[in-house]
């Protein structure tokens, strides 16, 4: 009597795993020849599998008479199951599995990979790009993007754990990290936050970034978004978690620091003292966007007596005849430029260049001409908007591109007092924020090791140890000291 209600369990069970499938259109479900002694039911949703994987390498050996047992050993495919758990069947064939049936057994179904991949080609970063190094990117394929990885770090340290996350989605998410070299509370506090975000839908790597941040209201970037094969694996061997989510092209770098938003890859593939160059110019460059436009309302507005004598008879003359005060011309262009821009990104790449370069150039010079701002403006907001691309990582300067607008605000209600304590509320927040509990700003609490690589660029051989900041367990990196011999004397023979 119990053997008999288990069985019809299971029956119903298989009953019900068909019954949620076969209302799609797509879902196949035949029987591969009507002979009642011998024949499969076969189950599979047309448009997730390989049709050239089904007919050469499985429906030949289905002309046998063998058990699921005897067909899992003769199919040459890799991921084979054999199960009767009716949402685990429902899962796979999701996944672009197929399921085979023997028989009168409705119960026990072999589960074949047969799935159709579509990948788009491996190619150059879109968003990282170098004229130095590698030219390759990830994909939005995840298996893809970690093959990548291990082909770069071919070693047993190389750890792995997959998570599924969406409701819907069921969105792969893979951790990587170097055993050894990475903090293992890192690594857990990763991972947790991974399984306890519940959301409907995963798109993209920067739901999970957004998701896993300690401060989620900042406009900061808490990990870093990379796309380039050498960014990541330059992280993992450092001690950071890499983060790959299925269908993004973007991996994730965490824990991180502000102080990585200036460093570009290329960056080691120069000489040093060339890379610490570029690295002071891109702090430069996104102060200079934060502030040029702000000390432009301030100096106008409250301040003539700090520009000098012959630097304040062309401000005049330029503003002369502009009918709007410094702060609703400075916006004007602000906003305009800003309009400027995502109108640009919004359109078919070849029309967004055009209207990038037409429109600024065109609208730039009739603005002038109708005297609603001054030249020396347009001057200041045009290198503020390039100052603010200046940033290696993306994301950054998107959080530029904000943060000049509550500045230029506060220039216009108190001055230059309105810009320090701007910069001020900037610094204060930046010491509290932090990155998987490790402080963000770099240089704060100040450690020798943040020098070597931030600001500046040391030569390889005095990078002999990992970043404190990241709290790895291996402190020491296996660098040494070349010792090259001397320059040739005119005495040697």
């Amino acid at each position: 009597m119990f053997n008999n209600n288990n069985n019809n369990k299971e029956e119903v069970s298989s009953k019900n795993w068909m019954d949620d499938l076969k209302n799609s259109n797509d879902f196949i479900s035949y029987t591969t020849t009507p002979d009642e002694e011998h024949y499969y039911c076969i189950s599979f949703f047309q448009t997730l599998v390989s049709t050239e994987i089904q007919h050469n390498q499985v429906f030949p050996i289905l002309t046998k008479n063998l058990t699921l047992e005897e067909l899992k050993s003769q199919i040459p495919i890799q991921q084979l199951i054999i199960t009767t758990d009716s949402s685990i069947i429902k899962s796979k064939l999701l996944q672009g599995f197929m399921a085979i049936q023997y028989q009168n057994n409705k119960n026990e179904c072999l589960l074949v990979n047969v799935e159709n991949n579509f990948s788009r080609t491996i190619g150059p970063p879109l968003m990282e790009s170098t004229t130095l190094g590698p030219q390759v990117g990830f994909v939005e394929d995840i298996d893809v993007n970690i093959n990548l990885i291990r082909k770069k770090l071919p070693i047993t340290d190389l750890h792995l754990k997959e998570l599924t996350v969406g409701e819907l989605s069921k969105t792969r998410v893979a951790v990587m990290h170097l055993s050894g070299i990475a903090d293992e509370e890192n690594l857990h506090t990763v991972t947790q936050r991974i399984k306890e975000i519940q959301y409907d839908h995963i798109s993209d790597s920067s739901y999970i970034s957004t998701m896993i941040g300690d401060n989620t209201n900042s406009i900061f970037p808490q990990s870093i978004p990379t796309e380039r094969i050498d960014r990541a694996v330059a992280g993992l061997t450092e001690g950071k978690i890499v983060i790959v989510v299925d269908g993004s092209p973007n991996l994730i770098l965490t824990p991180a620091l502000i102080d990585e938003t200036i460093i570009a890859m290329e960056d080691y593939y120069v000489n040093w003292v060339l890379a610490t160059f570029f690295r002071l110019l891109r702090i430069f460059g996104l102060t200079l966007a934060v502030f040029i436009t702000p000390l432009y309302v301030a100096v106008l507005t409250y301040h003539y007596e700090l520009i000098p004598p012959q630097l304040l008879e062309s401000l005049v003359s330029s503003r002369a005849s502009v009918p709007f005060p410094p702060i609703i011309e400075v916006l004007f262009l602000e906003i305009t430029i800003e309009l400027v821009k995502e109108a640009g990104l919004r359109l078919p790449s070849k029309i967004g260049q055009t209207l990038g370069i037409v429109g600024g150039i065109v609208i730039g010079q009739a603005v002038v001409e109708a005297k609603l701002t001054s030249n020396i403006l347009l001057i200041f907001v045009g290198l503020g908007t390039l100052a603010s691309y200046t940033s290696a990582i993306y994301k950054f300067n998107n959080t530029i591109r904000f943060l000049r607008f509550p500045v230029i605000l506060m220039s216009q209600f108190i001055g230059l007092l309105g810009i320090f304590m701007s910069f001020i509320f900037l610094i204060a927040h930046l010491l509290r924020l932090t990155s998987l509990g490790r402080p963000y700003l770099g240089s704060y609490p100040y450690r020798k090791t943040a020098i070597y690589d931030l600001w500046i660029r040391l030569p390889f051989s005095k990078q002999m140890k990992n970043p404190t900041n990241l709290r790895p367990n291996k402190k020491i990196r296996s660098t040494n000291d070349i010792k090259r011999p001397g320059p040739p004397s005119d005495f040697d023979e």
